[in-house]
């Protein structure tokens, strides 16, 4: 390999596979998941652990740059079936300087372990006034609003079917009062003003947040099925008049943990399988 593509997303992403495989002594990852906030705790409840590393010893990764995030990845065996996830504790962030790729890292990362099927979780604030913080939604599509794409080049990929009509299926199997929306992906770091989340809405938007779909895209390029679910953790700004903070989000997360961790567990043991 030449030190050119040593160096390009996709080398980058051999050589962080390839540390993963040998500190886990996992050399293949049959699908992902991407712990946002308010989800960590399902990372106990999918399966025996059989590897760790720090995400900051992983080229390409960083440790988290949010409260509420994992500093670690971990290699699961998935109870009761003889997959392997690949469990990212954290993601990197559009918001936080270090570019597009670095968000798609994770993605592409996950592909070279052998992944072909990943679960995109966040937190996010919600515009349907008849959803509570703690509802789940399952993202049926995206709408991109950070002016960013993981792609470069002629490099034409169709997301029809993004989020996976399949996967989708197979979580409400699980559940079948999941509602599914719409998510939006501003750039950020800071939240939405009234006037923006309105854009949303109109634009046909349910849901918005600063995560997700840059990463879903980069996920559908390398091959990979995605199934996205969020968390609302708060009404968006304008929908309820009270201020946001991050401290509700986490807070909101904490108290819904036990139940969305039980819930992507399950649904993770039914697409594994």
């Amino acid at each position: 390999m030449s030190s050119a593509d040593e160096e390009s997303p996709l080398g980058l992403a051999r050589r962080a596979a390839d540390v993963i495989a040998q500190r886990s002594g996992i050399d293949h990852h049959d699908l992902a998941l991407v712990l946002g906030s308010g989800w960590a705790a399902a990372a106990d409840l999918i399966g025996e652990t059989v590897g760790e590393v720090p995400a900051a010893e992983v080229p390409g990764f960083f440790a988290p740059a949010v409260a509420g995030h994992v500093p670690v990845m971990r290699s699961v065996r998935v109870a009761g079936t003889d997959r392997t996830a690949l469990v990212l504790g954290s993601r990197t962030h559009f918001y936080e300087g270090r570019g597009v790729h670095a968000v798609a890292h994770g993605m592409r990362t996950a592909a070279a372990s052998g992944a072909r099927r990943v679960v995109l979780t966040n937190g996010c604030g919600g515009l349907n006034p008849a959803w509570a913080p703690g509802q789940v939604v399952l993202i049926r599509d995206h709408i991109n609003l950070t002016g960013a794409s993981p792609l470069e080049g002629a490099t034409f990929v169709d997301l029809t079917d993004l989020y996976s009509r399949r996967l989708r299926a197979l979580a409400l199997e699980v559940d079948p009062s999941l509602p599914e929306g719409v998510y939006a992906q501003f750039r950020g770091p800071q939240y939405e003003t009234p006037a923006e989340v309105r854009m949303a809405g109109v634009l046909g938007a349910d849901l918005v947040g600063m995560s997700t779909a840059l990463e879903a895209i980069a996920a559908r390029e390398s091959g990979m099925e995605v199934l996205g679910l969020s968390l609302m953790t708060n009404l968006a700004a304008g929908i309820s008049a009270e201020p946001l903070s991050h401290a509700e989000v986490i807070a909101a997360g904490e108290e819904a943990a036990p139940r969305i961790a039980r819930l992507l567990a399950d649904v993770v043991a039914q697409i594994a399988r």
